[in-house]
């Protein structure tokens, strides 16, 4: 089992994976002031309430948006399992063409995972990733990863309605039974939730037009669950997405640096 960590601007996402299974997925708060050590005990709290002992990871892999916090994640880490982390950045072996203006300004989210959905579903394809952005990713037919779209996420949208305005109040995101509300709650819900549906219909028909075809459509992230289900577009839901491109970047890693020690084995002297 391998340690896969992915840290966004809001949440931490810490989960034990294999070939096999995904053992757990926990969601912790993102906190640009805890301490390598805070995060350490976190860590050790999430293993021990699933009854994981640290010796039985056999190593960690760390994407992440927050590169002030880069270091003090993969510290963490190494106190509790005893290996440093893989960091997903640039240089890392992906096998993915990334076909933008500027690949190394990718966030490594996105290409971790469009690696998971390369690796499962047909191509062309589409992720959504619900966050505090949100984002879709496509990929064409050969799996080149040739751009996608970043927009305000459900919280962001929904606490700048609260937080801009004097009379609306910051509200829990449930999905209301009909569109016209007939309170204050309900009507900001309405709004916040089904303007999120119909943008990404309407974003993958425009999608699906510029492809020349449909695409296999994936959503991910914690907001997804309350959106997906109300679109008119086939989207399949996994929740795990991320964590199982992370383990595909973490074996090909891993090949690779094997590879590289048994070249310098054979050939100790080239050059």
């Amino acid at each position: 089992m391998i340690l896969a960590i992915d840290m966004g601007n809001t949440n931490t996402v810490i989960g034990g994976i294999d070939e096999t299974k995904t053992y757990f997925i926990e969601r912790v708060t993102t906190d640009q002031n805890r301490t390598d050590t805070e995060y350490a005990v976190t860590i050790k709290n999430v293993l021990e309430m699933h009854e994981i002992h640290p010796s039985a990871i056999e190593g960690a892999i760390l994407s992440s948006v927050v590169p002030p916090l880069n270091s003090t994640i993969l510290r963490a880490v190494e106190k509790i399992v005893g290996v440093r982390p893989l960091l997903v950045g640039p240089g890392i072996k992906t096998g993915i063409n990334i076909l933008m203006d500027n690949p190394k300004t990718l966030g490594s989210d996105l290409i971790v995972d469009v690696a998971a959905a390369i690796h499962e579903h047909p191509l062309p394809l589409v992720v959504i990733d619900m966050g505090t952005a949100t984002t879709m990713s496509v990929a064409d037919k050969q799996g080149n990863y040739i751009g996608g779209v970043i927009l305000p996420g459900l919280r962001v949208s929904l606490n700048s309605l609260s937080g801009k305005t004097a009379q609306l109040p910051y509200i829990s995101l449930e999905v209301p039974d009909k569109v016209i509300g007939k309170n204050t709650i309900d009507c900001m819900r309405a709004g916040i939730i089904f303007s999120n549906v119909d943008m990404i219909d309407g974003l993958l028909d425009r999608m699906e037009k510029e492809l020349g075809e449909a695409p296999t459509v994936i959503a991910t992230g914690g907001l997804a669950r309350f959106i997906t289900p109300l679109c008119r577009h086939k989207i399949i839901y996994d929740d795990a997405l991320l964590l199982k491109g992370l383990l595909i970047l973490y074996r090909k890693r891993r090949l690779f640096l094997f590879a590289s020690a048994s070249s310098l084995l054979r050939f100790p002297f080239s050059g």
